[in-house]
């Protein structure tokens, strides 16, 4: 984004955003805040979704490149100093990163909360009593049939509501960074970052001048 203070508060939020879906998806190792074995544990809770892509991925893209704001250039590289503008490059594909990371997240997800949790029906063993539910007979929509999963206790409300708040995280995380890529995309090949009629030369390392034709 050219506007520098709104850029600062849109990483502070994706920070914040960050920081709750790594928190989410460590409370899901521990279900209704039992400590069980990995192998009671829901698979898809070890794909990582909000450690790694709503939480690792977008904090990375948090980044700034070196000497990126200063001297008013808004992030912006001179064209003629860099055939390719770096600098206005490199938020691009953080964001294009983060964004990734995000969808990451509201897919596994989603297919979480499908496919419902790895529970203990009564029977000793674990199993996933919901997983070829139909998504019109899906356990979601049909609150009574939560007591199927007898151990851990609670089990489905838990996986329920952490994996809708990673779900919403992401998806907040995607469009955050989705409109900072398109303004990347818009700097880079509009040139909103440099007045009509301008030009930078360079004169020195990180020292430039503008010159009015």
């Amino acid at each position: 984004m050219c506007s520098e203070t709104g850029s600062r508060y849109t990483d502070i939020l994706l920070l914040a955003l960050a920081i709750m879906a790594i928190i989410a998806n460590l409370l899901l190792y521990f279900p209704n805040g039992q400590v069980l074995e990995p192998a009671k544990i829901t698979d898809l809770v070890w794909s990582f979704h909000g450690f790694l892509g709503a939480g690792l991925l977008v904090r990375m893209k948090l980044s700034t490149f070196p000497g990126s704001e200063k001297d008013g250039m808004c992030g912006a590289m001179p064209v003629e100093v860099l055939s390719v503008p770096l600098q206005m490059l490199f938020p691009v594909l953080l964001a294009m990163q983060g964004t990734m990371g995000a969808m990451y997240c509201v897919v596994v997800s989603s297919l979480g909360l499908l496919s419902g949790p790895f529970c203990d029906t009564g029977s000793g063993n674990y199993t996933y009593p919901f997983r070829n539910n139909t998504l019109e007979g899906n356990y979601l929509f049909n609150q009574p049939t939560w007591a199927t999963c007898r151990e851990p206790e609670h089990i489905v409300l838990w996986n329920v509501v952490l994996l809708s708040i990673l779900l919403g995280i992401g998806a907040v995380e995607a469009v955050l960074c989705l409109s900072q890529l398109a303004s990347g995309l818009c700097d880079i090949f509009c040139g909103t970052c440099i007045r009509k009629g301008q030009r930078w030369v360079l004169l020195e390392p990180r020292n430039f001048q503008v010159i009015f034709p």
